[in-house]
């Protein structure tokens, strides 16, 4: 079961921080002197430029991990 829940978690966090990535190479190619914004009005961090590093690294991370447990299951069903 916590296997199950660790896969699904790691697949749902690199499905979201790859879309959060994608949102800010997109904001980048049209408004790249927005980047150095901070990300909302309630904080003063983390910048826009941050947040698309942040949301890369959780994205690579997590598909690592997805990758790594999905494997693991495939032998152990084999």
């Amino acid at each position: 079961m916590k296997r199950r829940v660790a896969l699904v978690a790691s697949r749902t966090l690199a499905i979201y921080g790859f879309a959060a990535w994608v949102y800010i190479a997109l904001v980048a190619l049209v408004h790249p002197y927005t980047l150095g914004w901070q990300l909302t009005h309630f904080a003063r961090f983390p910048h826009e430029d941050t947040f698309g590093e942040v949301s890369f690294v959780i994205s690579f991370v997590s598909y690592f991990v997805h990758t790594l447990l999905r494997s693991a299951d495939e032998k152990t069903s084999s």
